[in-house]
């Protein structure tokens, strides 16, 4: 049972609790936290978990990397229930049937307040976020300056949405979003923007994702800034968003089980497909893996950021000159920020010995000179290590759009995707044709986003059936109001870190936190 924390980055044995690695959200040394052990669950856990509610496994899962000491069992139950009562669906994360292929299936992770799975942990991480603050503000005298968290996050699209909904009207917590001027959808930004709290803050930054995120980290080591600002992080570098992303694997799992004929229940496989840029979704998959739960492989599907797809292919982890604009910008990253973690398990298996210190000191290495040259290579044990468990593919716009029209005219409910979940089932429909087309495996695809939330490429791909409509198939009438709704947004001309800590500064004196 891990419920103590360590650096991607660290020679040290040195180790966290829980909260403060929520809290803090990156570490001192520029590394990402990591439990310092993964929990392995015995076979007995299919048996014992494979009829609870979503709600139930989150607890049993959460509880395995969270000390009751920190946070009591009624406590974090009651974290649980109040995060995932806002979703629409009973299931909060269903597993449904697409008749394109007998063995795929598509796990629909869209049904939060934003209509994105990262309200999966974001709805979670905002009111964890607020039970520590008022936790801790409550045990201080009436004398003694409360405790505030400035949470500042960057975004390529739907993490700003789903963190402003997860954090809006919290106390003593105030929330600065950061994303790419015309990089994201309309309706992104209108759900980014729309939003009145005055706990609320977007920024539309001249530049790419890479700029608002590389913003981002030099906004958490600027030590002065980040001491007197108390600056948290909501991106998927903060581990509570990958630990409560580990439900929904043994959730699906378990559905699939229950949908399976009895005759197949004992010998399948399963591989989990995974659109993927920051790397965090998939990342949630590893450790479900590594804890017990029955995966065959997980494979990263990629659009043309192609980094992820191009290291698991060569081995050498090349940031691209520059990032490309297409069909799935939430995926339009060319440094996968979480794959740190990753490649942290990867050296320290192989040339590492096992060795979490000298683990620590590697990565560190690589990621000094990926800061520098921004290109590093592993080694072949490494690479195989990698290839073992996951592998890859990249996506074009071309295929994205092709797979959107498909899947609309070959299954019986003309079931319409997002651009990424297309990415998504590409791959699968790839991966499916290079297993032979077995019917032992079944494919558990990842859909990341509603439909609705890119008009453009759905109605580029779907505009020329005549029984296709946006607005009557699509649109859901809570998004169609966001359009007549007042924006707040700043706008950042120039994308430095004097601008953005100056801008921080100025909207904390209006909310009275300065």
């Amino acid at each position: 049972m891990s419920q103590t924390y360590r650096s991607t980055r660290s020679s040290a044995d040195q180790t966290i609790s829980f909260e403060e690695a929520v809290i803090t959200g990156l570490a001192k040394d520029g590394g990402l936290f990591l439990p310092a052990e993964i929990p392995k669950l015995d076979s007995e856990f299919v048996s014992k978990w494979s009829n609870f509610s979503f709600e139930e496994l989150a607890f049993n899962i959460l509880r395995l990397y969270i000390n009751s000491s920190e946070i009591p069992d009624e406590d974090l139950k009651t974290l649980i229930s109040r995060s995932y009562s806002t979703f629409r669906s009973d299931e909060v994360t269903p597993l449904v049937k697409i008749d394109s292929k007998s063995n795929l299936y598509l796990l629909e992770l869209f049904h939060g307040p934003t209509y994105a799975f990262k309200d999966v942990a974001l709805q979670f991480l905002g009111n964890l976020f607020e039970y520590f603050l008022v936790r801790k503000n409550a045990q201080k005298k009436p004398e003694e300056e409360r405790s505030i968290l400035t949470v500042v996050g960057a975004t390529s699209g739907d993490t700003g949405s789903a963190a402003i909904y997860g954090l809006r009207n919290k106390k003593d917590v105030s929330v600065f979003i950061l994303y790419p001027t015309g990089r994201v959808s309309p309706l992104q930004e209108q759900q980014m923007t729309t939003v009145a709290d005055d706990n609320i803050h977007t920024l539309s930054v001249k530049g790419t994702f890479d700029d608002c995120q590389a913003l981002v980290k030099e906004v958490f080591n600027d030590k002065e800034f980040n001491d007197k600002y108390h600056i948290g992080a909501i991106n998927s570098i903060n581990w509570a968003r990958i630990l409560a992303q580990m439900t929904y694997y043994f959730h699906a799992y378990f559905q699939l089980v229950k949908k399976l004929p009895e005759s197949e229940r004992e010998s399948f496989k399963v591989k989990f497909v995974v659109p993927s840029g920051n790397f965090g979704d998939i990342l949630a998959g590893f450790y479900a893996k590594e804890m017990g739960l029955s995966i065959d492989q997980l494979v990263v599907a990629t659009n043309e950021n192609d980094i992820l797809n191009r290291f698991l292919t060569s081995g050498k982890y090349d940031k691209a000159d520059e990032v490309k604009a297409t069909y799935s910008p939430a995926m339009d990253i060319c440094v996968s920020s979480n794959f740190e973690r990753f490649l942290w398990y990867m050296v320290k298996r192989t040339v590492a010995g096992n060795d979490a210190k000298k683990a620590g000191e590697i990565m560190n290495n690589f990621m000094s000179v990926l800061a520098t040259k921004g290109i590093f290579t592993v080694d072949d044990s490494t690479l195989t290590a990698a290839t073992n468990i996951m592998r890859s593919a990249m996506i074009t716009n071309a295929q994205t759009v092709d797979t959107i029209r498909e899947t609309y005219k070959s299954t019986s409910n003309k079931y319409i995707l997002d651009p990424h979940t297309a990415v998504g089932i590409a791959t699968a429909l790839q991966t499916i044709e290079k297993d032979g087309n077995d019917e032992s495996i079944k494919y558990i695809s990842l859909s990341t986003a509603h439909p609705a939330k890119f008009n453009e490429v759905v109605n580029e791909a779907l505009d020329k059936f005549d029984d296709y409509s946006f607005e009557t198939q699509v649109l859901p009438d809570e998004l169609k109001k966001l359009e007549s709704l007042p924006k707040k947004i700043k706008l950042i001309e120039t994308a430095d870190l004097k601008t953005i800590e100056s801008t921080i500064i100025e909207e904390l004196t209006k909310e009275g936190k300065n």
